[in-house]
């Protein structure tokens, strides 16, 4: 990930109000799970499953503080559980930034299926996604999430596009 694509992130995350984050590590998000860490503005908690983060950003939201949960996008089929189970039946919502491995230009065999089943997941699930491939358009597309999720009490993805994602794309 260009190093500025992370900067935008982590200004756009502060300037929404996000105070917590949780990731479960994953190469293309690195350089913005790394600064979020670094930066005393937010409570970050890595984790070894993505349900786990899930279920930390919806009890963040209900204790009244904005988070963001940080996962590659086999994260989705990993965490379905635990969004059915608090987006449709507790009515607790999760934003989640996403990387779009399988992305038209990535270069990774392994990572077209994952790009094949990120988008039915999500619609299965009912969680609205925007797709930013514009670094100009972070910032705004993080509120727009966050705006969304705040009025629908639902979760919301904000899935990084290869162009935002990939260096030498």
């Amino acid at each position: 990930m260009k190093e500025r694509i992370a900067d935008e992130v982590v200004e756009g995350l502060n300037e929404a109000g996000v105070k917590f984050a949780s990731f479960l590590p994953d190469s293309w998000l690195r350089p913005i799970y790394s600064r979020l860490s670094q930066d005393s503005r937010f409570i970050t908690i890595p984790v070894s499953n993505e349900g786990v983060g899930v279920g930390l950003c919806c009890g963040a939201w209900l204790g009244g503080m904005k988070a963001v949960m940080l996962m590659e996008n086999t994260g989705v089929r990993m965490a379905c559980d635990q969004l059915a189970r608090l987006g449709i039946s507790v009515g607790l919502p999760c934003f989640m930034i996403i990387p779009y491995r399988g992305d038209f230009g990535d270069k990774l065999t392994y990572a077209v299926a994952h790009g094949q089943t990120m988008l039915p997941v999500l619609d299965a699930l009912r969680v609205p996604y925007y797709i930013v491939r514009e670094e100009d358009r972070i910032r705004q597309s993080i509120r727009r999430c966050l705006t969304t999720m705040s009025v629908t009490n639902y979760h919301v993805a904000l899935i990084m596009g290869a162009e935002v994602c990939v260096e030498n794309l």
